[in-house]
Order: C-alpha cells, then sequence, then structure tokens
C-alpha cells in the first residue's frame, strides 16, 4: 500500500500522524508523511515532504488569539493556510497514493482523491467533524445542549469556507475543476483513548475510535540538571505547550506560589511563551526549561498542570498523573471538561480564572483522582492505536476502485 498522510497544524497535530507513519512504515507499506515546517518532533527515518507552513511562527507572531487571527487572516493565517491546501494537492500528485489519511485542516485532501480516483479518510483529531447528539463539538461549547448538540459541529463545515480560493488554486494543481461537492471519506478515524471518550452510540460504522496513536521512541538523554530536579522528591509540572496568551509572567508566578503552598516542588516547561518564571520568585525548588520530554517526565510528576491539548491528556494520562487543565482556546474546554465529568480530574480552572489558590485547591484535591487515571492508564496500555488505524486503512486501499480517475 502506498500510502499519503498529511497534517497539519502545531505539534499535537503531527505526532499521531508522525506514530502512524512509523507504524505503517515498519509494517512494509510506502509511507510518505506531508507536514508543516518546524513541527518539533522527530521524523527521523521517514519519507517526508514539507507543506511549507510554518504554524509555529504563526503562534509565535499572533499567539492563539481567535480574534488577531481573523485581524490577520488575509496577511497572515491565509499564506499558512495556502501553503497547507495547495502543497497538500502537489505532494498527493507527485506520490500518487493507493489512500490518502488527512487532518481536517488539510482542505483540499479530498479533491486530490477524487482526482486520482482513490479513497480518502479522514483523521478527526478531537470530535469535531461528526456530529452527535452525545456530546457537543469540541470547540464550540462544553455545556450539554441535548438533541441541539448534533447543531454544533457546523461550525467546522463553516470555517472551510473562508479557504475557497486556496480550494481552487489546488484543483487547478491536480488539473480538474472543483466539484461542488467532494466524495465523502472511506473511513473516519479518531485516535483518541476509550479511556477518555466513549464512543457515542449514533455514529455511523465508518468513524473508528481506534485508541491513541503511539510510536515507541527511545527516550531522549535528559538534561544533567534536569535529571538531578526529578531526583529530588516530589513535584509537579506546568506546561502550556503552544499557548502564549495573557500575561505568562503572572501566570508563571500564580504557578509558583501555588505549588510552594502545598509544599511540592515545580517543574516549569516555558514552551512558546505560555509560562515565564520571574526572576523574584525563582528558587531550588522551580525549574524551568524550555520543553521536556513527557514519558521521561510525567510518571515522576505529583500532578500535571496543563493546557488540556488532546496529545498531552494522552501523555498524562498514559503516565499514570492526574491532569490540572487550564483551557485556553479550541478543545481544551472539552476534554477538561471531560476529564472531569469521567472523574479522572479536578474542575478545569480557565486561563483567564487561574490564581494561586485555585491552582493550589486543585493540587489537594488531585490525590483523589489518582485511582480512577490509573485504571485508565492501565487501559490505555493495552490500547494499540495505530495498529487499529492501520488497518482500517489496508481494508480501504483494498477495495475494489469504483471511479476512474479525474486527472488527465
Amino acid at each position: 500500500m502506498k500510502l499519503l498522510l498529511v497534517t497539519a497544524g502545531s505539534r499535537g497535530d503531527v505526532e499521531p500522524f508522525v506514530a502512524l507513519a512509523r507504524r505503517a512504515a515498519a509494517s512494509g507499506h510506502q509511507v510518505r508523511l506531508a507536514l508543516p515546517d518546524r513541527s518539533g518532533v522527530d521524523t527521523v527515518g521517514l519519507d517526508t515532504r514539507s507543506l511549507e507552513a510554518d504554524f509555529t511562527a504563526l503562534i509565535e507572531s499572533q499567539g492563539v488569539s481567535p480574534l488577531a487571527a481573523m485581524r490577520n487572516l488575509r496577511d497572515v493565517v491565509r499564506p499558512v493556510m495556502r501553503g497547507v491546501i495547495v502543497n497538500a494537492a502537489r505532494a498527493a500528485r507527485e506520490f500518487r497514493p493507493d489512500v490518502i489519511a488527512w487532518h481536517p485542516k488539510v482542505l483540499s485532501a479530498p479533491l486530490a482523491a477524487d482526482a486520482l480516483g482513490i479513497p480518502h479518510v479522514l483523521v478527526e483529531l478531537v470530535p469535531a467533524m461528526t456530529a452527535t447528539r452525545e456530546f457537543p463539538a469540541a470547540g464550540t461549547v462544553t455545556r450539554a445542549l441535548g438533541p441541539l448538540n448534533r447543531l454544533t459541529y457546523r461550525a467546522a463545515a463553516a470555517a472551510g469556507g473562508m479557504f475557497r480560493r486556496e480550494v481552487d488554486e489546488a484543483a487547478e494543481v491536480m488539473g480538474v475543476s472543483r466539484a461542488r461537492r467532494s466524495s465523502a471519506p472511506g473511513a473516519t478515524l479518531l485516535p483518541i483513548s476509550l479511556a477518555i471518550l466513549s464512543r457515542p452510540a449514533d455514529w455511523p460504522d465508518s468513524v473508528v475510535l481506534t485508541g491513541a496513536w503511539r510510536a515507541p521512541v527511545p527516550a531522549p538523554g535528559l538534561d544533567p540538571a534536569l535529571s538531578d530536579f526529578l531526583a529530588g522528591g516530589p513535584f509537579a509540572y506546568a506546561g502550556f505547550g503552544s499557548m502564549a496568551a495573557g500575561d505568562p509572567a503572572t501566570r508563571g508566578r500564580a504557578l509558583v506560589e501555588a505549588a510552594r503552598a502545598r509544599g511540592i516542588r515545580l517543574l516549569v516547561a516555558t514552551g512558546l511563551g505560555g509560562i515565564v518564571v520571574p526572576d523574584d520568585v525563582r528558587g531550588d525548588d522551580v525549574f524551568a526549561t524550555r520543553s521536556v520530554d513527557h514519558a521521561a517526565v510525567l510518571p515522576r510528576a505529583t500532578a500535571a498542570i496543563h493546557h488540556g491539548g488532546i496529545g498531552t491528556v494522552h501523555a498524562a494520562t498514559a503516565a499514570g498523573t492526574v491532569s490540572i487543565v487550564v483551557p485556553f482556546i479550541a478543545d481544551q474546554p472539552f476534554w477538561g471538561a471531560m476529564l472531569h465529568r469521567r472523574g479522572l480530574a479536578p474542575a478545569p480552572i480557565p486561563q483567564k480564572r487561574l490564581t494561586a489558590e485555585r491552582v493550589a485547591e486543585a493540587l489537594a484535591s488531585a490525590p483523589g483522582f489518582q485511582a480512577a487515571v490509573d485504571a485508565a492508564a492501565e487501559r490505555m496500555a493495552g490500547e494499540d492505536g495505530a495498529a487499529e488505524a492501520l488497518g482500517v486503512l489496508e481494508r480501504i486501499a483494498a477495495r475494489p476502485r469504483t471511479g476512474a480517475p479525474r486527472h488527465p
């Protein structure tokens, strides 16, 4: 099978695709991974193609404010999305795969697949595309709306309409005209653990909740200073990834004060600017670094204070570490609420309401969730989401093709 994987976004959007690419390549398939620049994910040994789109630079310049993104749609956001949409089509035309698996931001993937006469598979990293009555679309509202939950899933479809011009350009790359409607995905894969999300009963059979996609990779050697800190006794972890918003110094001060109030040390991953530790609160009980290897650090932490991206949610839960979620945007409030509802975490603390007192209270309550998190970690250890996903892709690629390629 020739498999083209196309993803877009920040590190959390890339890591699952890398894990699936490694699993598929190890199974003997010919795999190409098209991905954005500077994702921060190790792709050594994989056949990759750059989409010439830098989401890290976008975050560094604009932060994570949706209002800032809308204000700078033409000059900043649109060029990045053009790179994704147009270059994904180029990658498909050059590689000519048997099947394409694509991130929802890659709006040209169905068009490219139709032009080549091949199936395509949507990778729904968070539940925001496939409607259900059981919960609202991630990234919309966190409170259940009953029968109206299904209406919230229209938002994702409407967002794609902003980039019609770029999709038209992708159609030119493929040598076709853009059809009014592309073919439906042959399947939809959600790389989410069943320990965190239960499969809704009203999803169609073509939607598969596979479990998280994780690749076993050797842990990098830890910095000696970090190793010494980890060995020094109990600590909490705090990191907000790419969430550069608000006042990171005030946030950092509150986190340090909360940890000290509970008598524990604090490991801080500053990320792309989400946390700054002011000089006047630094001390031997605080270690700040830009990033850490979650697999090496989280199993040793008493709690993980993070933004609630699904990648970090998976990493913390698999490590058996209680999450304290401080959501900023998009799907993060959804996951914070979901973990709390399932008894896996204290109530989330919205980033604008983060105080030392609230974080200290959450740290105090964290041990009460440990048994449930340990059970979830045990369940995750038995999942092999990448293998499940690969099986679906193999079956779809093996189906007889019903349509001729539209590409000349």
